[in-house]
């Protein structure tokens, strides 16, 4: 069976996404939890392009919640224009989601980047983007503690199965 393999481009290098079950779980466990106040807030949640003009890079976040008109869009969205990133580490990629994209986030302006780290098993939510980074942090986490999402979720993430 052929299993389709999307890549991203980070720091120019075309780099494949292959997630395992485990991984795709927490992204699913992290769905759950704000479909009931993301569909109330007329946002919707998927895994598409994000474009970072000038880079030449694309990444393709294990979720980001955008507002409803813009999952329309046939194109790669902006940063700025999410309301929620999340990355959940990998051994192979554990590194990166750490340090290039949380810059990178940041200083295209993605408002909350949630860093679920399965190798640490911890997450850490950063806010307050700015072009030297993030200038909030709250975290690392250990799994369990619940996360505090801010506006416009107002909710706390359970991590007790991550």
């Amino acid at each position: 069976m052929l299993r389709s393999v999307e890549t991203e481009i980070i720091e120019g290098v075309p780099t494949p996404v292959a997630h395992s079950w485990a991984h795709q779980t927490t992204v699913d466990l992290v769905r759950l939890q704000i479909g009931p106040r993301q569909r109330e807030l007329g946002l919707r949640a998927g895994s598409g392009d994000l474009a970072l003009p000038g880079t030449g890079d694309r990444y393709v976040p294990d979720l980001a919640v955008v507002p409803r008109e813009l999952a329309k869009a046939k194109g790669a969205l902006l940063p700025d224009q999410t309301v929620l990133v999340v990355e959940v580490t990998s051994p192979s990629n554990g590194d990166t989601d750490r340090t290039v994209k949380r810059r990178r986030y940041a200083q295209f302006g993605a408002p909350l980047y949630l860093l679920v780290d399965r190798q640490e098993r911890a997450c850490t939510l950063f806010s307050q983007p700015g072009t030297l980074g993030y200038t909030r942090v709250e975290g690392p986490h250990p799994f369990g503690i619940p996360v505090r999402l801010p506006e416009p979720f107002e909710l706390d993430l359970d991590t007790t199965e991550f």
